[in-house]
């Protein structure tokens, strides 16, 4: 294990601890100082397991409106940016927002400090695509479930959401965070007017692999 990946697994437990589940967030950003080596997941690029997906699929915005839910420092919503896009990119921790705003900034990408279990109201069905990569599973167990509500209200009718994650099966061990989820877990997005589109079961180019979830989730059209 990675000693930066082992500080923001001591933070995470510190703050669970002290019932503030999400102020970790913005410590272990605040404290990196805009030095990305201490971020563990800080790759300073996009997502490869997004990548391959947007190739395959031949996926361009074409002015559609894109979400990024915590978008760290901001390589994913550059690269829906990229490709046509008008992304919207939110953090929780204010020095990460800061961060993406430092790397890049002529960006049309416009980032915003919002806490996911308090988004502005007018999120809800205003994107067309909506991408959920790695957020839910630094998450509790216990905080998923409105996580997933909430993120499956920010769907317009006629869109979709990309859920990218760490994946396990139901007698694999929990682990330590960040947490592998189990499909079923995920299902919940399904009890929110979305329904899945396709789900991928793979294991990714990481030394070792890791198991990977990729699912599509899509809104009917109203």
């Amino acid at each position: 294990m990675s000693i930066q990946r082992k500080k923001a697994r001591e933070l995470a437990q510190e703050f669970l601890q002290r019932n503030d589940p999400l102020g970790w967030f913005e410590v272990l950003y605040a404290q990196a100082g805009q030095d990305a080596s201490a971020i563990s997941w800080a790759d300073l690029k996009p997502n490869p397991n997004l990548l391959e997906w947007l190739e395959r699929e031949g996926i361009s915005g074409n002015g559609k409106r894109a979400l990024k839910v915590g978008c760290g420092l901001g390589d994913d919503a550059e690269e829906l940016a990229r490709r046509g896009f008008h992304v919207i990119a939110f953090d929780i921790a204010p020095s990460a927002i800061d961060w993406c705003r430092a790397r890049f900034p002529h960006s049309p990408v416009a980032y915003q400090i919002v806490d996911l279990f308090h988004a502005p109201s007018d999120w809800r069905g205003a994107f067309d695509f909506v991408l959920e990569a790695y957020a839910l599973q630094v998450l509790p167990p216990e905080l998923r479930a409105e996580a997933m509500a909430n993120i499956a209200e920010f769907v317009a009718p006629g869109g979709m959401l990309l859920v990218i994650c760490r994946g396990r099966s139901a007698d694999d061990s929990p682990g330590q965070m960040p947490w592998p989820l189990l499909r079923d877990e995920l299902n919940t997005f399904t009890r929110h007017d979305l329904t899945e589109g396709a789900f991928e079961d793979y294991l990714d180019q990481e030394e070792p692999p890791v198991r990977r979830f990729r699912i599509q989730y899509l809104k009917k059209l109203s």
